[in-house]
């Protein structure tokens, strides 16, 4: 995707749509599962749970003391963010697929980002479990994050072409003069 306008637009959907998204689910989550017990769907596969989150994904970092939690959880990945989105718009060989992969990972960290920077926490909802094998509890944001890495993970391993070398100028001929009596030598010619 080479258009700067069309690399702007689709950074700015999926960001926006992902946020957007994000936010809605947590804003449910808190008016709807705060306070209930755990609701079960697809053969108790999926539980609705509701959980603040201070740390990072699968409470990671929570226990930080509140000087390296802003710094780790927000600051961090702030920086790592601007980043990213520095690249997207660098980078002039990203394809349709690697922006939008990017442009996810980018709306599901500033939405944890933002719910860190006003509410001090994340909340989450999410919970799988098939038998013995299960999740921690995750948010859509998770999922836009995951996603984006599950779509980058083909590129990952794709050998980039490699360039050709520029064609070197011809060489020049030598041409010695001689002076009188001397005679050239035939190598020089």
């Amino acid at each position: 995707m080479k258009d700067f306008k069309t690399r702007l637009l689709t950074v700015g959907s999926v960001v926006a749509i992902t946020v957007g998204l994000d936010q809605w689910t947590k804003y449910l989550a808190t008016n709807m599962l705060q306070g209930q017990p755990d609701q079960f769907y697809l053969n108790d596969i999926l539980r609705l749970t509701f959980a603040r989150n201070t740390g990072a994904f699968l409470s990671l970092g929570s226990e930080l003391g509140p000087i390296l939690r802003p710094l780790l959880l927000n600051a961090f990945p702030a920086i790592l963010l601007i980043g990213l989105l520095w690249y997207i718009f660098r980078e002039k060989d990203l394809n349709r697929w690697q922006t939008v992969a990017l442009a996810l990972i980018v709306g599901g960290g500033l939405s944890n980002i933002v719910d860190r920077l006003l509410y001090g926490h994340v909340v989450d909802m999410l919970h799988l479990k098939v038998g013995s094998l299960q999740t921690g509890i995750f948010n859509v944001a998770d999922m836009a994050i995951m996603a984006g890495m599950f779509i980058m993970i083909p590129f990952a391993f794709k050998k980039q072409p490699e360039k050709e070398p520029a064609a070197e100028a011809p060489a020049e001929k030598v041409v010695v003069e001689a002076d009188e009596g001397d005679q050239p030598s035939p190598t020089a010619l």
